[in-house]
């Protein structure tokens, strides 16, 4: 399945602890590069994270970003009955200097007992787990479907590259015929400018058999068949590759594959413009290359 490398998903999961957030987003890159942003009471999580994240993507520069809210418990604690009366002495005798000093809030009141800051692994890695799997998910949904338009793109390109190539392919037989035909004109031109007497020498067919046969050399030399044989192969592999029915494919490596096969197609697009013996072939040249490229471009989001 083709996927692009460029997406984004995000999650929040509730509980009575609190809330952990997770938000991943992603653009293309030749390799895996991850970077996580996790608060340090969540650090115990980064292994996991990182275990999770590489289940869904292998190539790619990600970047997931942890966050969490922790419920305060310190409020639901009993008032600490002696701090207080404390409290009241220091704000009596405070007030003698700063008659104005407000009393301190219900909230601000000291609690009994001390309270326990460090989060627990075991109720917040859970948390942490289930939070970046919905993310990921949502991430894997973005990826498929942005893969899916990279695909239909690519394709309609590749049914243009089809059409030039038939093009070609239907037109081939005559335009070679026709650049035989000039160079034997040609070779003959040449004979008769540089020894007119000669041709007494030379028999009618054995003057006829060497033109053909230079011509024939110049022939093959325009010949494109095997350029455009080859473009035909690339174009199965490439539907294959993009309707992920290749079956040698590793997964992820579609984007790689394709890499490579653009610039195996752009070298027989170069080879056909080389041999260009008429202005319609130089032009279908052209348009190859730019469609091929076009789709390079493409391939350069997928994973």
């Amino acid at each position: 399945m083709i996927r692009s490398m460029t997406a984004f998903g995000s999650a929040r999961l509730d509980s009575d602890a609190g809330s952990v957030s997770a938000e991943i987003r992603s653009v293309n890159n030749r390799f895996l590069d991850l970077n996580l942003r996790i608060p340090e009471d969540l650090r115990f999580a980064e292994s996991r994270v990182r275990n999770l994240i590489g289940r869904h993507a292998l190539r790619g520069k990600i970047e997931l970003k942890l966050s969490f809210a922790a419920v305060d418990h310190e409020a639901l604690r009993p008032i600490d009955g002696e701090a207080v009366r404390a409290l009241a002495e220091q704000l009596q005798w405070a007030r003698r200097f700063i008659p104005d000093l407000p009393a301190p809030a219900l909230a601000e009141l000291p609690r009994e007992g001390v309270m326990r800051r460090d989060l627990d692994p075991d109720v917040w890695l859970p948390l942490c787990e289930q939070a970046c799997t919905q993310a990921l998910e949502e991430f894997s949904a973005a990826r498929q479907r942005e893969g899916a338009r990279l695909a239909q793109t690519m394709l309609a390109m590749a049914d243009e590259i089809s059409t030039i190539v038939a093009r070609v392919d239907v037109a081939l037989p005559t335009l070679v015929e026709q650049h035989q035909e000039r160079v034997a004109q040609r070779l003959r031109e040449a004979l008769e400018a540089i020894s007119p007497e000669g041709f007494a020498a030379i028999s009618g067919p054995e003057l006829t058999a060497r033109i053909a046969q230079e011509a024939s050399l110049f022939g093959l030399r325009v010949d494109v068949a095997e350029e455009l044989t080859r473009l035909r192969s690339h174009l199965q592999e490439l539907h294959q590759i993009l309707s992920g029915t290749h079956t040698s494919s590793p997964r992820g490596g579609s984007g790689k594959r394709l890499d490579f096969l653009f610039q195996e197609m752009n070298r027989e697009a170069n080879t056909l413009g080389s041999k260009a013996a008429a202005l319609s072939v130089t032009q279908a040249a052209i348009d190859l290359k730019l469609l091929i490229e076009q789709m390079r471009e493409q391939a350069q989001n997928i994973e």
